[in-house]
Formats: C-alpha cells, sequence, structure tokens
C-alpha cells in the first residue's frame, strides 16, 4: 500500500460517500477534489453546482481554485450567478452540500465564524459561512469534512454558522423553516460518521485501519453512538492516489497539514 496523508485519506473517503447521478453543491478546496476524482472513478454522473453560479462545468482547464475560479463555468450547463446556484437549492437541485468548518456537535450543527464567548472580541475569528449556512439548510443532505480533534468536535458551538439538527428535537429544521433532511456524513483523517435516524446524535461508522472506536472518542468532548458493527475505512489505492495528486497537481490543498 502506497503511503498516504491525513488530508488525502479525508479527500478519498469524501469521494467514496458521494453517489453516481447525483448533484454536488461544491465548498472550496477538498470538496472539489473529491468530488472530480468521484467524477474519474465511481460517479461518472456526478454534477456540481459551483456557488458563483455555474452547474455542471466541464473541468478540462484544470481544477478550479475556488468556488469563483473561472475554470468552474467552463461549458457549464447552468451560469446565472451566485442567485442562480442558491435557487437551485431552494427548488430541489441539490442532493448534497459539501462543506467544511471549524466545530461541530453531535446533532451535526457546523461553526465556521469564531472561536471564543464574545462575537466582537472572539479568541479566534474564521472566514464565516460563505454559502455554508445557505447549503446546510437548503440542500438535501449536508456532508461535512475537518480533521478529528476534541477542539473541533465539541458539545457545544461558539457560534451556529450551518444548520444541522439543531437541538436533536424531530421537527427543528421543520419548525426553522429549511428544507431537507439534513446531516449525512462526516468525514475526518480517522473516522467516518454519520447520524442515528431516532436520536438525531452522531454515530461512528467506520475507524481507520489500527483505530479503535475507542480511540476516536478520545478525540470527542460528546458522548458518540458506537454501534457493535463499526467498519473499517477503506484505503486509497496506488490509482487513487495517483488520480488524486493529478486532480490537485500543485498541491494547493492535498499537501496542507494538520494534527493526527
Amino acid at each position: 500500500m502506497t503511503e498516504y496523508s491525513h488530508v488525502e485519506m479525508i479527500a478519498f473517503t469524501g469521494s467514496r460517500v458521494l453517489e453516481d447521478e447525483t448533484i454536488v453543491f461544491v465548498g472550496t478546496g477538498l470538496p472539489i477534489v473529491s468530488a472530480v476524482h468521484a467524477q474519474y472513478t465511481h460517479a461518472p454522473g456526478l454534477l456540481m453546482i459551483y456557488e458563483a453560479g455555474s452547474l455542471a462545468p466541464i473541468l478540462d482547464m484544470g481544477m478550479p481554485l475556488s468556488v469563483g475560479d473561472t475554470r468552474a463555468a467552463r461549458r457549464a450547463t447552468f451560469l446565472k450567478g451566485l442567485c442562480g446556484a442558491f435557487e437551485l437549492t431552494q427548488r430541489g437541485y441539490a442532493d448534497y452540500a459539501f462543506i467544511g468548518g471549524a466545530q461541530i456537535d453531535m446533532y451535526g450543527n457546523v461553526c465556521s465564524t469564531l472561536q471564543g464567548e464574545e462575537y466582537g472580541k472572539p479568541r479566534v475569528r474564521f472566514p464565516g459561512s460563505g454559502g455554508a449556512g445557505a447549503m446546510a439548510a437548503n440542500c438535501e443532505r449536508t456532508i461535512a469534512i475537518m480533521a478529528l480533534e476534541k477542539r473541533r468536535f465539541v458539545k457545544q458551538l461558539d457560534f451556529v454558522t450551518s444548520i444541522g439538527f439543531g437541538d436533536g428535537s424531530p421537527d427543528y429544521r421543520e419548525k426553522a423553516g429549511v428544507m431537507g433532511s439534513g446531516p449525512y456524513r462526516v468525514i475526518t483523517n480517522q473516522a467516518l460518521f454519520g447520524f442515528d435516524e431516532e436520536t438525531r446524535r452522531m454515530k461512528l461508522l467506520e475507524v481507520k485501519p489500527g483505530v479503535t472506536p475507542e480511540d476516536v472518542q478520545e478525540l470527542v468532548e460528546f458522548e458518540l453512538i458506537i454501534p457493535d458493527d463499526v467498519k473499517e475505512m477503506a484505503e486509497p489505492t496506488e490509482e487513487d492516489l495517483r488520480l488524486l495528486r493529478e486532480i490537485d497537481s500543485e498541491g494547493y490543498f492535498l499537501k496542507r497539514q494538520f494534527k493526527k
């Protein structure tokens, strides 16, 4: 097995959870890498929406470095600007929202705004929602990616940027006036998570080879649901890694570093 980085594992797993003949609203960075890899492998009919307003571009001029990169408009079937992109989600034309974040709680609510108790004087100011807040509210299912660290998987968010299942009550999203079924997967370097249908709490689905469910729980502030049938995460093959590195040939996203 060829060696791979933690970031490459996230990108590969992101590709793996995407399905053929669906539409994914991608955020900048690893979601784009994952979606392109999925198109090249098991999901040739996967279509991408970019926040700047394009649907299903042909990426024959290289990988877009942001959702506003002009390469993301190349030969698109739909190109009507930012408002047009979000109108597509409101009309039900997005199966997945693929977003990042700085913090996530047990109900899949995501913070990408700040860290700290005071909004005006945060300890850390993050980039903010971008389009992630609207994507999580309107797309059918939300996929989030982040490193598996206790400071990220928290009991209480410092700020709710992108709505998940709220407080976990069955009708929370309906009362909040948002669409879609909510959080679907959380992808990390060491584990893949889903959500329990009844309680809406985060559930451990897969762990990286050599990692135990107990190891994962140690890196999460809240109590996970850990079923008896937790699986091993699939690892990228040499061909998968070749494709990933070809897609992001300059290493803009795949060469980023973070804690294990």
